[in-house]
């Protein structure tokens, strides 16, 4: 008895340690399999997100909280409705964002086209003519159905205008086109009746002398609560802020190089955090605007957004009103765009000067 109860003491203890080994070996499992999902999500981020340290000189330039409020209370109230089937709201539009670029000192020109038996008209304010290559600052005029479109897309003319008076301010302004864009929502999304479609194919013999497109995509709307950013994908709740209090930098995955380098110009310029994202095209809202007609005449381009409906719940609704619009930040972006260009257009310019000079010396 004494033998048999020995035994079965061994192997109870035989048995615990089999059972500590398992769960030893369960352990050591879990750790490896969640030290590989997070060195791919770590490879994923660097990827998409294009993580960089370097931060550009805090701005001294400051855009009117109230100018950009005139603005979005101009289309959002004095023209609305103003989608395609009311054609005259659309045509004040026009007029009123053509009289507020000529006074920041552009060239203003517009583009008519047709559609059916009416003729809609993208406005185009130049700065510095001539053959140097340029950077064209988009964004849409026209709205969604009979909505207010405060954020959508009043807002980003707002900051459109704002900008082209801080360029017009200079000595010697860059080289860049504004454009507002008309037919961007729907039925017209996804055609070649855009307005920004009709401008980026009228740009497809010079597109070498386009250095790359901003466009302005929603840029009002701001929410410091956890949990008001949402994304299409889980996995970019691993990767990006659970607050809507940044500006987004979104474009396809093959425009990395222009995203990094409008990304990194416009931090640090504000206290507004930046954040971008490259990524294929079938990601929900990674073409959701018109920076996405540039893309098949070579010519690199982006979309700088609050990232719309993933934050803003009032999207494409009556409640898209100017009220819920965050002015302060606003300029923030405007600042942050303005001296991303600004920076951008003094590299290349100085690069081009340094070598003509070592042209004429050879």
């Amino acid at each position: 008895m004494l033998k048999a109860a020995l035994c079965a003491c061994y192997s109870a203890a035989q048995a615990g340690v089999r059972q500590t080994k398992m769960k030893k070996r369960l352990i050591k499992a879990i750790v490896r399999v969640l030290g590989v999902v997070a060195i791919v999500v770590f490879i994923v981020w660097v990827a998409i997100a294009q993580p960089s340290c370097v931060r550009s000189t805090p701005s001294r330039v400051a855009v009117d909280q109230v100018s950009l409020r005139k603005h979005v209370d101009a289309l959002a109230v004095q023209f609305h409705p103003r989608d395609w089937q009311h054609h005259e709201n659309l045509d004040a539009c026009a007029d009123y964002i053509a009289e507020h670029l000529r006074h920041a000192g552009a060239v203003v020109e517009f583009q008519p086209f047709e559609i059916g038996r009416l003729v809609y008209r993208n406005v185009c304010g130049r700065f510095a003519l001539g053959d140097a290559p340029r950077i064209i600052v988009g964004a849409h005029y026209d709205a969604c159905g009979e909505q207010p479109g405060a954020d959508d897309n009043a807002s980003a003319v707002a900051v459109l205008l704002e900008l082209a008076t801080l360029l017009g301010g200079l000595d010697s302004p860059p080289p860049v086109d504004f454009v507002a864009y008309t037919l961007e929502e729907p039925p017209f999304f996804g055609s070649d009746q855009m307005g920004s479609a009709i401008h980026a194919a009228s740009l497809a013999e010079c597109a070498g002398s386009i250095r790359g497109v901003i466009v302005l995509e929603m840029v009002g709307y701001f929410a410091d609560k956890w949990g008001s950013q949402s994304y299409p994908v889980p996995l970019l709740y691993l990767m990006y802020p659970s607050r809507g209090n940044f500006i987004g930098v979104v474009s396809r995955w093959d425009q990395g190089r222009w995203v990094k380098t409008v990304k990194v110009a416009m931090k640090g310029t504000t206290d507004l955090p930046v954040y971008s994202i490259r990524a294929p095209a079938a990601l929900p809202g990674i073409d959701f605007s018109d920076h996405r007609n540039y893309w098949p005449h070579g010519i690199p381009s982006l979309m700088v957004t609050d990232t719309a409906f993933y934050r803003n719940k009032a999207y494409h609704s009556t409640e898209d009103t100017p009220d819920r619009l965050d002015y302060r930040r606003m300029g923030q972006v405007a600042v942050a765009v303005f001296s991303a260009i600004d920076s951008i257009s003094r590299r290349h310019h100085h690069a081009s000067m340094t070598d003509d000079r070592g042209r004429t010396t050879h």
